[in-house]
């Protein structure tokens, strides 16, 4: 992994420690951006080095690799501090990307780890409004059944336009059934 975090332009490897206490040691002296640690080092694991670096306030950021993958462990690390938790299995490319993003100040959530909160993409009435659309519903026929007027549906139309990434009608429909919010 160290051969290939070298040949990357955007890296400078600083330091290697084949232990958690030498690694700590390392991380203190020469403060890089990112320390990539696995979790099951000699001496101090991976989990203790990220706990020393968040108690003692360290810029320091960290990405543990592990043998295992499992969400209690992997939404504690992420609770605790660590901006990615991978697999050792994970590809060369997808390591260096958790450590590029790690020193941007990214935090990677693993949908193992802990699934982000999912934010409906549309409003209830935004949907609403899509659906009556989909019906073959015009603005004023729509404004009639929710009772309010065209020229608010016409609104809640531009913001599902806006939304779903379309221009017109049609399109918002189509999107809409693509994404399975209408049938």
């Amino acid at each position: 992994m160290v051969f290939a975090l070298r040949r990357r332009p955007d890296f400078d490897v600083v330091g290697t420690a084949e232990d958690g206490r030498k690694a700590l040691d390392d991380i203190r002296a020469l403060a890089p951006d990112v320390a990539l640690l696995d979790v099951q080092m000699p001496g101090l694991d991976g989990h203790a080095v990220l706990r020393a670096i968040e108690r003692d306030a360290l810029p320091t950021r960290v990405v543990l690799l592990s043998a295992t993958v499992l969400p209690p462990e992997s939404r504690a690390a992420l609770a605790a501090g660590a901006m990615a938790y991978l697999s050792k299995e994970a590809g060369r490319d997808e390591i260096c990307d958790a450590v590029a993003a790690a020193a941007r100040g990214a935090r990677l959530q693993d949908d193992v780890a802990e699934p982000a909160p999912v934010r409906p993409l549309l409003s209830p009435r935004e949907l609403e409004v899509l659906r009556l659309t989909a019906g073959g519903g015009s603005a004023p026929a729509i404004g009639r059944a929710l009772h309010l007027s065209p020229e608010t549906i016409k609104t809640h139309l531009k913001n599902v336009y806006e939304k779903l990434g379309v221009s017109d009608r049609a399109a918002a429909v189509a999107e809409g059934m693509r994404r399975g919010l209408v049938e």
